[in-house]
């Protein structure tokens, strides 16, 4: 805090301003003035910037000028909204004293501080998206290297809290996985160069989310415990499964670096909303064993939900959400990243699925999706209702909702008895009967959206703001019949009585007849051709009139106010609710893709293997006239697939649906397919693409390398691979012999399930050495000088990659195809002339001798020189001159093959 001795010279606004500024030097002060929240000095040159308002300057204070920028009060959430998109926070000031008892400014008070993390206004928020806020901890050995990381993630929009506990390198695939809006650390967290390097592993790259520096302090293991404790209402955390974390000595209670984020998370989180979280009532600690694991580059290559462009569309994701609720739409969401590893819990929903596909006579799930459609983000209001910033609207809607869950409860009954999961929701449907009781008899039916407004309590809640809201109401006729009187009793017939904002009632006399103004009309005005005057009954009237409507906007303010304190017992009973109508949403939105999209469910087995037979990419096939399916068969005896085949052939397709359909069937949805099976599988790893990491200073080779790596490294016999092109950022003959290498190592040591592509031909002799391997190629067909494609997968080998044809699809300039052709050719003939036999580069590290000539499959046997020549000229192109070389140099080729 600011001393006070060093404002003494600034004027006493500004030093209630910079008061409260000392205590949120890092962010952006909205002070209330007014109908302005103006910003002052350093925040009102950054906010005009940001926010591109005007920048001006009032005034000095302290002997600098006063810099100020504003924006309007009715506006401000769009403005802050912008602010949170961009990483910044702003602490919101309101005027708390009474203007007309203050001596000296008006006390003012931080009553809430915005962080991209701590976000619950709907206006603030994605309605598809969670923003949470993610608090990182470090626990280290006896030689200060980080021996675990523990971390606590927070949806403030929702309650839902979270902890999980994983090394160093696993930190990575958490961020990809929450991606959270904002990251607490400890302010000495990398408080030396040495430490700066030991924590780069897990540590969130630059303008991955604002980084919130705390002191060191906050993440205190005993004391996050306590805080938790606390927070749950609860004596201990061993019934939410902290036993997950690491622990002290024998009976010492937990000090797992997670409770020591936890503890750093509430701290943070209730200071920026200055109260309780009182929707924060349970708690899930998170193991990494609990979902299938997808690494950062498997969740982006697989595109599920944001494209490699970093595009919403086509995704996965998109073609899945026809939800009717944004509640349902981020449980998908979250879904689609948490495919639980347990199979017993896909095979829950997709029984729930079938059921809604199939169900008995009288279930109408076209009727669950239209009462879907109508249903409230019960989520989002409910915390709203617990931070006590619901707004009149959140009440009315809440309202309908639970007004409407008899309706849909009656929809589902049908299908109950047949699904445990489906009952399981319906119970929890049930709507809590003294919320709605209350709801519907204390809000209007169409309330305002703002309380300032008035009109939000219903009409009978309560007498005092009844009889109130007659005065205000009645105003219209009592002056008419005033004026009806008065033109009687004083024969005065075009007296007039009327209001205005400036001089409240009056009674209007024009100048000819002011003779007949009777003794108890007092003058209140005086215009040019006529004269106002008031009467006691009329002033009586005024006081009571215009006092009324500000007395019955305070009494409805402390109503409203009243009402969400009471709710504030109904909040796990909304919560409750929401989570069952987002899960039914998301199971009817699964159900109507598997019925529009010809989907069936798949099958699961203890024993290992996957089996997709004619299996869809599901993302390409909605972006295609017509797909072609392909079967995918992995075993303990056929554990990887070397595919081989053109480029634009089909190879990352059928890659990345194989990829896809066993995501999809874990997530516990209906999949792309005329059959599937699948074993158990731990994780999915994909090593595809090309792309640098220049601000990490790696090439593309070296991030191809280091994906490699974490494969090579992680992956499990249940563990599902996929390989496109490794070794291609590197000369031929390294690049060859480390996608070699590493296939070699993926059959023999790691004995997991390998989609191989590659166009390394010399590979195709692997499954010579290693029987698990199996040939499989995408086809296509020359057509003169151009290329159709197939895209279906065969066995064996492919003949050749046909990059010239691809390249000439691309638009490549044909002088530039021609010289391809003549030097590809140049290049075969000298490969035959010189090249070493093939199996001479896996001869060291195999035990198997080369096969015999006659054992190359005759597809593999190389051309005639001169016919490879020949093959690659265009006659029609050839000038005479040209043919005549040509015959010459043909005739060479024949003549060089003879002495041979």
């Amino acid at each position: 805090m600011t001393p006070d001795h060093a404002l003494t010279s600034h004027t006493p606004v500004m030093q209630q301003y910079l008061r409260i500024k000392a205590d949120h030097p890092n962010t952006l002060v909205f002070y209330r003035m007014g109908d302005f929240y103006e910003l002052f000095f350093d925040d009102a040159v950054k906010a005009a910037r940001l926010l591109d308002v005007t920048l001006t300057q009032r005034g000095n204070s302290g002997g600098e000028p006063i810099k100020m920028a504003g924006v309007p009060h009715h506006a401000v959430e769009q403005y802050l909204a912008k602010l949170v998109k961009l990483g910044e926070s702003a602490a919101i000031v309101e005027q708390i004293g009474d203007p007309a008892t203050s001596k000296g400014p008006v006390e003012r008070k931080v009553m809430r501080v915005v962080t991209p993390g701590t976000l619950t206004d709907a206006a603030l928020l994605s309605d598809k998206n969670d923003a949470f806020l993610l608090a990182l901890s470090v626990a280290r050995n006896r030689r200060g290297a980080v021996s675990s990381v523990g971390l606590a993630w927070l949806n403030l929009a929702s309650g839902s809290l979270r902890l999980a506990e994983v090394g160093a390198q696993g930190v990575a695939a958490v961020f990809e996985r929450i991606r959270p809006a904002e990251i607490l650390v400890a302010d000495t967290l990398m408080e030396s160069s040495a430490d700066a390097a030991s924590t780069a592993a897990f540590t969130p790259p630059t303008g991955y989310a604002p980084l919130t520096r705390v002191p060191a302090w906050h993440f205190d293991p005993a004391t996050g415990s306590e805080k938790l404790c606390a927070q749950l209402g609860v004596a201990g955390l061993d019934g939410f499964g902290a036993g997950l974390l690491s622990q002290g000595a024998a009976g010492a209670s937990p000090v797992s670096p997670a409770l020591g984020a936890a503890g750093a998370l509430l701290l943070y989180a209730q200071a920026t909303q200055g109260q309780q979280l009182r929707h924060v009532r349970s708690l899930k600690i998170e193991s990494e064993s609990e979902y299938i694991g997808l690494d950062p580059a498997t969740r982006r290559n697989l595109e599920l939900t944001e494209t490699l462009r970093g595009t919403e569309a086509p995704t996965l994701m998109s073609v899945l959400d026809t939800c009717a609720s944004s509640m349902g739409s981020r449980l998908l969401r979250h879904w689609l990243h948490h495919p639980p590893r347990d199979a017993r819990q896909a095979q829950a929903r997709q029984q729930a699925i079938g059921a809604l596909l199939d169900g008995p006579s009288g279930a109408d799930t076209e009727a669950i999706r239209a009462a879907l459609r109508h249903i409230a983000d019960v989520e989002r209001i409910a915390a709203r209702l617990a931070l006590l910033s619901a707004r009149p609207r959140d009440l009315a809607s809440l309202r309908d909702t639970l007004q409407g869950l008899p309706a849909l409860r009656a929809s589902l009954a049908p299908l109950t008895e047949q699904c445990a999961a489906l009952s399981r929701i319906a119970n929890d449907l049930a709507p809590p009967p003294a919320c709605v009781e209350l709801l519907t008899r204390a809000i209007a039916v169409e309330p305002a959206v703002n309380l300032r407004d008035g009109g939000v309590m219903a009409r009978g809640y309560d007498v005092e703001l009844d009889e109130l809201r007659d005065i205000s109401e009645n105003c219209g006729q009592f002056l008419i019949d005033l004026e009806t009187r008065e033109r009687e009793r004083t024969g005065i017939a075009n007296l007039r009585v009327e209001y205005n904002k400036v001089h409240g009632f009056y009674i209007e006399v024009t100048r000819g007849q002011i003779e007949k103004v009777p003794d108890d009309y007092r003058r209140r005005q005086t215009l040019k051709n006529a004269e106002r005057y008031i009467t006691p009954e009329l002033k009586t009237f005024e006081d009571r009139a215009l006092s009324a409507q500000d007395r019955a906007l305070a009494r409805e303010r402390w109503l409203f106010d009243t009402l969400l304190q009471t709710l504030l017992d109904h909040i796990p009973e909304c919560q409750q609710v929401a989570g069952a109508l987002a899960e039914l949403d998301v199971l009817a939105a699964l159900a109507e893709r598997a019925r529009a999209l010809d989907w069936i469910a798949p099958e699961f087995s203890e024993l290992d293997g996957i089996e997709i037979v004619q299996g869809r990419h599901p993302v390409v096939e909605a972006q295609v006239e017509r797909f072609i399916a392909n079967d995918c068969v992995l075993s303990t005896e056929r554990t990887l697939l070397l595919i081989t085949g053109p480029n634009m052939g089909g190879k990352s397709t059928f890659m990345r649906q194989t990829a896809l359909i066993t995501l999809l069937a874990y997530v516990g949805s209906y999949v792309p397919a005329q059959r599937a099976r699948f074993g158990p599988v731990d994780r999915i790893f994909t090593r595809i693409g090309a792309a640098d990491d220049l601000a990490g200073g790696r090439s593309t080779f070296m991030v191809e390398m280091t994906e490699a790596a974490a494969i090579l490294n992680e992956a499990s016999p249940h563990s599902l691979v996929l390989m496109d092109e490794i070794g291609r950022g590197t000369s031929t003959f390294d690049g060859l012999a480390l996608a070699w290498a590493i296939a070699r190592h993926l059959l023999a040591h790691n004995r997991c399930y390998t989609l191989f592509a590659t166009h390394y031909f010399e590979l195709t002799l692997l499954p010579d050495d290693f029987p698990q391997a199996a040939n499989v190629h995408l086809s296509a067909v020359e057509h003169g000088q151009g290329i159709v494609f197939l895209h279906a997968v065969s066995d064996g080998p492919a003949s050749q990659s046909y990059g010239l044809q691809v390249a000439q699809l691309a638009g490549v300039p044909p002088a530039v195809i021609r010289a391809a052709r003549k030097h590809l050719a140049q290049l075969e003939q000298q490969s035959l002339t010189h090249a070493a036999p093939q199996r001479d580069l896996f001869a060291p590290a195999v035990d198997a001798a080369p096969p015999a000539q006659d054992d190359v499959p005759e597809s593999e046997s190389a051309p005639h020189p001169a016919l490879a020549r020949l093959s690659s000229i265009d006659p029609d192109e050839l000038r005479p001159r040209e043919a005549l070389d040509l015959l010459y140099e043909l005739r060479a080729l024949l003549d060089s093959a003879a002495n041979v």
